[in-house]
């Protein structure tokens, strides 16, 4: 039913309602504002037919929109436990490369530290060979300096035996 003329408001008619929840809630939301008001009451008059319509139709749309819901839910659910099977995975790789990192770290360190100590034996086995050498070379050229002076006394000898000889007369 609608009005005619010129002025007239419009008399609610039936809405086409879809069948979901947000739906029907629309179309109930209409029916009550396109509804007659009542003179002097903030009542208004609506059809009781296309009301419990809507309600049924509410009522019937509900299970299907919650078990679409359900559905979602479920299917988040599913998402989210692949979500944290994955962190739990990437965690588990990290600490492995951390672990590793370490490792390696720690054959680094002790690598470093050994090569150190081969280094300090090295030098101070090369400190000893060379005072070791050093005190050789003194002990031969003491050894030397010995034989020269007796050399030496002998042609110290030798020459004044000469320069004696040389004195005389003949």
């Amino acid at each position: 039913m609608t009005a005619s003329g010129p002025g007239a408001s419009p008399v609610p008619g039936p809405v086409p309602v879809p069948e979901t929840v947000t739906g029907v809630v629309d179309a109930l939301e209409h029916a009550v504002e396109q509804a007659r008001a009542m003179p002097m009451s903030s009542s208004v008059l609506v059809n009781r037919a296309e009301l419990l319509e809507l309600v049924y139709r509410l009522r019937a749309a509900l299970p299907a929109q919650l078990a679409d819901a359900d559905e979602v839910l479920a299917g988040a659910d599913v998402v989210l436990a692949e979500a944290h099977a994955e962190a739990d995975r990437i965690l588990a790789a990290a600490r492995e490369q951390a672990a590793a990192l370490v490792a390696a770290e720690q054959v680094v360190i002790a690598a470093e530290a050994r090569a150190a100590e081969l280094v300090a034996a090295a030098e101070q086995t090369a400190e000893q060979i060379r005072r070791e050498a050093d005190d050789w070379c003194d002990r031969r050229l003491a050894d030397f300096e010995i034989d020269l002076g007796r050399v030496v006394a002998q042609v110290q000898a030798g020459r004044a035996k000469l320069a004696g000889r040389l004195a005389e007369p003949d």
